[in-house]
């Protein structure tokens, strides 16, 4: 190991006290130790002192070149020792290289938790005393491709997933010099042991039929298997590419959404029991429960006009929103909406304002992966398990 004897030139160090604030103290005592520091590690190396002839010596002295450090107090510059045939490397950049890394990963952490390109520029001004530009946040955060990459289309053949839930969101993208609105497809799915994972990503320039079958083929040539049952919206094009990917699974139109369809066609006044008894259908336990309330719902308020659209939208969808009743009674509530994935998308919303336009459609694709990495690095840290 190599031994330190510190020749330091006290009057240098002293004019750093005297004229520099604490900062700058801290900084010159740092470059003082670790140039003396290098300097000893080159003469271990040489095995030999300066000015000293040996046989012995492996190599000659070739003067010094400046390098930036990056540490905990900020950036300092060092003299660093160099060899003629250049074989050897001071320990310490190797030692405090986890520093540089450290502030990388905390400029991606900040960019994946929604703060802008400018605020995080600013950020590392005020803690480093460094200048970092827009475009160099930008094209750091481009070091996250490789792992969204890898996480977006890892195999899905090691889990058996028994309830799909999907859902499409949309955002801006400048694209070919204009703004653009880019549908955004996300996917989520409780497996045979009740864990949930975020399992889908996909950015495409419309919500249509063929754009829900890209994607399901996407998520089964990765692995995924037909699942007993798929929640979601009752998008057209979606139910469709349901019925055509998924050969035997059920398909549950969200109670949520669908609820909230019917309630906005009743009136606002006075209609405290027709909503009342609209609920009760979907708290039933059976399905033979659910037909018989809604039957009561029909019979108190069909000769209402004032009910009549909410009605037939009822009459419509009611078998499709009841999907749920025919899966044991613990994991209904898990499975009657795309609750859980609206709060995902919530979370990717929150990023995604800071945002506003997405600069193009890698960028876009780049944060909402890292974001979705992040929420299912999450549920595995805590480990939740549902009921099944």
């Amino acid at each position: 190991m190599t031994q330190l004897n510190f020749n330091l030139n006290m009057d240098t160090l002293k004019d750093s006290l005297m004229k520099s604030n604490l900062d700058d103290v801290m900084k010159s005592a740092m470059v003082l130790v670790l140039n003396e520091f290098m300097e000893k590690e080159r003469d271990d190396y040489l095995q030999v002192q300066s000015h000293e002839r040996s046989i012995e010596r492996t190599d000659y002295r070739n003067g010094y070149y400046e390098r930036d450090l990056m540490i905990s107090i900020g950036k300092i510059r060092l003299r660093v020792p160099r060899t003629r045939f250049g074989d050897f490397s001071p320990s310490i950049f190797e030692k405090y290289a986890r520093c540089d890394q450290a502030m990388v990963l905390s400029m991606l952490e900040m960019f994946v938790n929604g703060v802008s390109t400018r605020k995080v520029s600013a950020i590392v001004q005020t803690l480093c005393g460094e200048d970092v530009s827009k475009s160099f946040v930008s094209s750091l955060t481009s070091k996250l491709d490789p792992l969204v990459n890898e996480w977006v289309n890892r195999p899905l053949n090691t889990f058996v997933f028994e309830y799909l839930f999907v859902d499409a969101m949309y955002i801006k993208v400048r694209e070919y010099n204009k703004v653009v609105s880019k549908a955004v497809y996300i996917a989520t799915a409780l497996d045979d042991q009740g864990y949930r994972y975020v399992i889908g990503l996909h950015i495409d320039h419309v919500e249509s039929f063929e754009s829900w079958s890209k994607f399901f083929q996407l998520l089964k040539s990765r692995g995924l298997s037909s699942p007993k049952l798929t929640i979601s919206d009752a998008h057209k094009g979606l139910v469709k590419a349901i019925e055509r990917e998924f050969i035997g699974t059920s398909w549950q139109r969200c109670n949520v959404h669908f609820k909230r369809n019917i309630v906005t066609t009743f009136p606002k006044k006075d209609s405290t029991e027709a909503r009342k008894l609209l609920k009760r259908i979907f708290d039933a336990d059976t399905p033979e429960e659910a037909r018989t309330l809604k039957q009561e719902l029909f019979d108190s308020f069909s000769e209402d006009p004032k009910y009549q659209k909410g009605l037939k939208i009822l009459d419509e969808g009611f078998e499709d929103s009841l999907q749920f009743m025919n899966f044991p009674s613990k994991v209904r509530v898990h499975i009657r909406s795309t609750n859980s994935l609206e709060r995902l998308n919530q979370e990717v919303r929150r990023r995604e304002r800071v945002i506003r336009i997405f600069p193009n459609h890698q960028s876009a694709f780049r944060l909402i992966g890292a974001v979705l990495m992040e929420y299912d690095k999450q549920l595995r840290t805590k480990n939740k398990r549902y009921s099944l």
